[in-house]
């Protein structure tokens, strides 16, 4: 997305896309191919020579196969990861999205849908890190297991020796001693079966590959999944200036759901950062596909239908709100996290008039309105100088109660003694992952000063 791009004039609160016409069906340039894999550890292993005479060879009867027309009637099991507590907010966005038996699962969400359903969750799901779809599933006994699962699978109907790939791999209490090794085989048995049935195996590409399979264990099970995603969701397109420790995108769109922030009523973020939490809201608010704007990887797998792709984009394009119904503020002490807001939000082509960024300290605030929601990620951690966290959070939370009785307030933070620090007391904490650090999203509904306040 080119950052210098100015969006045209139009009403204030607006979203702009610049790709009303997607023009002709996307062709992908091929990705180079590598003399040899991008994966030092096991590079070796691959080039060494093998014995594939004790190796079961795949079925010929799968040459024949007409993905496109499997696809259309075939319903899968998908897997949606999402960043651990956000698997009930996740859930609820699927069945919202039409995924009625969405389940709850382990960082994630388990569901069943035909391949439109696949681009359609990858389209609007805000929570979702990737949408996988279960293309195999076994006991195994032994690690060689594996590699037996990876070759029985008809890969050919997804991609081919002409297209690149990655394999990665994660398990939860299995007992196999190396997940590398476990890696490999996953990898030799998806290149032996496409060179067995095409000739010649995929090149190995870690950075942008063109296919993406990933391998799960767990007990004495393995699971083979398509990465339909590509890059990860929370990739939306339009972050390039991050500030301090920014929040994901699917994380910040998290805490919204969450707080039960209403679309129709005003947001603010006294510590916005680079304007990650209001920008998704804007996003949501307009009813902006959060993949709008953004290539996905099942559009570079075989016989991909880019018309129908794009038929699906311009109706969720056509749902577009025209403008926003409240008001959206952001303040921050940093005027260049300021700066990088602005830039954010017009290359998430919304207007400048959409989210109001100000220089400005959250304990000097006023309200925008006489109720609402404060949704924010404070400064904890190393982000605090330690001296001024007892000052900060007591002035902040006068500056609360004071000028934002009948608000609701959501913070996370990894402090779990904020609330006693800034005496308030929550009526919700919801435990969060922020990348690796454990948080916790506080609650709060905020009512005017009282006697205890001084």
């Amino acid at each position: 997305m080119d950052a210098q791009y100015i969006a045209p004039a139009t009403p204030a609160g607006r979203f702009y896309d610049p790709f009303e016409d997607d023009g002709p069906a996307p062709e992908f340039t091929a990705e180079p191919q590598h003399a040899q894999e991008a994966q030092p550890a096991q590079a070796p292993e691959f080039a060494g020579e093998r014995d594939y005479s004790r190796e079961r060879t795949p079925s010929a009867d799968t040459r024949n196969r007409r993905p496109r027309e499997t696809r259309q009637a075939e319903v899968f099991t998908i897997f949606a990861p999402c960043p651990q507590g956000l698997e009930e907010a996740l859930t609820a966005e699927m069945q919202a999205l039409g995924y009625e038996d969405a389940k709850a699962g382990r960082a994630g969400c388990s569901f069943t849908a035909d391949w439109a359903g696949v681009q359609r969750a990858n389209l609007y799901s805000r929570l979702a890190t990737r949408i996988l779809v279960q293309v195999a599933h076994a006991e195994i006994s032994h690690e060689d297991d594996i590699l037996e699962l990876a070759r029985d699978t008809p890969w050919e109907r997804w991609f081919g020796a002409e297209q690149t790939l990655r394999v990665d791999t994660s398990a939860i209490k299995s007992p196999v001693q190396s997940l590398q090794y476990c890696n490999l085989r996953a990898k030799d048995g998806i290149c032996d079966r496409l060179r067995e049935l095409e000739g010649e195996r995929p090149s190995i590409d870690t950075v942008r590959p063109d296919a993406r399979v990933h391998l799960f264990l767990t007990g004495h099970t393995a699971t083979l999944y398509l990465d339909t995603s590509g890059e990860s969701l929370f990739k939306r397109g339009w972050r390039l200036d991050k500030g301090e420790a920014p929040l994901r995108e699917n994380l910040a769109a998290g805490m919204l759901a969450l707080a039960g922030w209403d679309p129709a009523a005003p947001l603010l973020d006294p510590f916005c950062g680079s304007g990650t939490i209001l920008i998704e809201a804007a996003w949501i608010a307009l009813g902006v596909p959060p993949g709008i704007s953004r290539p996905f990887g099942f559009e570079r797998l075989r016989d991909h239908d880019a018309y129908r792709w794009r038929d699906l984009k311009e109706d969720a394009r056509s749902r577009i709100l025209p403008q926003l119904d409240a008001p959206l503020v952001g303040y921050d002490l940093d005027p260049q996290a300021i700066e990088f807001a602005q830039n954010n939000a017009e290359r998430a082509w919304l207007t400048a008039d959409s989210i109001r960024f100000e220089v400005g300290d959250a304990r000097q605030i006023t309200a925008p309105a006489d109720h609402g929601w404060i949704v924010t990620n404070p400064p904890y951690g190393e982000r605090m100088l330690t001296e001024q966290d007892a000052d900060l959070w007591r002035d902040w939370a006068t500056c609360l109660k004071h000028n934002f009785a009948g608000w609701q307030l959501h913070v996370i933070t990894s402090d779990l003694t904020l609330p006693n620090q800034m005496r308030l007391k929550p009526k919700r904490r919801v435990p969060l992952f922020n990348g690796a650090l454990d948080c916790r999203l506080f609650g709060f509904e905020l009512v005017a000063a009282g006697y205890r306040d001084a």
